[in-house]
């Protein structure tokens, strides 16, 4: 079990956790009051010192393709916790899969078949072992055992199930979202009939929440960079992995196009709060 945070990390923690819902896009801000502060320090405590596999589910569909929002953080986090000794591997559907697997080790997930999700689930989490699993921006199981994209429609044909990693697994888990809809979501979805959307019931060791998900994963590192000591935050590059996902065939979420944006916003806002984010570890 994790030690307790220390009040400078709890305090710095909820300061990073208001940041990340400053602009409330899909009223994360109604949400935050719903989690007990410092989820963004605890959920980088899952992940301090491991060694070992550490599996990162990402990759929302969105029409026949995927959606830059949870792709550009995981590849983020992968980035930060190989250099800190760890072995990340992105698991995923394609085409998001496709995109990613000469450049990223991953493991591909079958899109649609639902019916087999959990048996090959746990065949992989019997293979790598994982020492921790985070999704981040992945839709969610709903209470009827299907999924819904923010518009309330039915994607589950064009959806590969990773919810069976979190609840089969034998290790910490972190679910990361930013509407109500996401894996991990399901550690609060009986409070979430607020907002205008189909909550995911699939549950998490610690949900971190953010008006962009990508964002919530700068967070999170900036509390490993914090206690290794090790430069990480200044090493992500937003408009990069963004070029390269878009190249790929990514979209916005929100617009649904083929542009440099991450749920209808500029990649420079991303960065901008990169920015304010490695202020605040520097002030700290």
């Amino acid at each position: 079990m994790a030690a307790p945070l220390s009040l400078t990390d709890l305090q710095l923690s909820h300061e990073i956790e208001n940041l990340l819902v400053a602009r409330n896009l899909r009223g994360m801000q109604s949400v935050q009051p719903l989690l007990a502060p410092g989820y963004c320090a605890r959920a980088a405590q899952l992940l301090l010192n491991l060694n070992g596999n550490i599996l990162i589910g990402t990759g929302f569909p969105v029409n026949n393709t995927f959606e830059t929002d949870g792709p550009v953080g995981a590849i983020a986090l992968y980035l930060a916790l190989e250099q800190l000794a760890a072995t990340p591997i992105l698991v995923c559907g394609d085409p998001l899969y496709s995109a990613v697997k000469d450049h990223y080790n991953s493991v591909q997930l079958a899109v649609g078949d639902l019916d087999n999700a959990k048996q090959k689930s746990i065949a992989i989490l019997q293979q790598l072992q994982p020492q921790a699993v985070i999704s981040i921006e992945r839709a969610g199981m709903t209470a009827n055992g299907r999924f819904f994209n923010m518009r309330g429609e039915d994607i589950s044909q064009r959806c590969a199930c990773f919810d069976y990693f979190m609840s089969e697994s034998h290790c910490p888990s972190i679910g990361i979202g930013d509407g109500g809809n996401e894996i991990g979501m399901g550690n609060i979805h009986q409070r979430l009939s607020h907002l205008n959307i189909v909550p995911s019931v699939t549950t998490c060791t610690e949900l971190v929440i953010a008006d962009v998900s990508n964002w919530a994963a700068y967070g999170i590192i900036l509390f490993l960079q914090r206690w290794t000591g090790i430069s990480l935050l200044e090493k992500i590059k937003p408009e990069d992995i963004i070029r390269f996902l878009s190249t790929r065939g990514s979209v916005d979420g929100v617009t649904r196009q083929n542009t440099m944006t991450e749920d209808g916003l500029c990649y420079s806002e991303g960065e901008a709060l990169l920015s304010e984010l490695i202020t605040l570890s520097q002030r700290n």
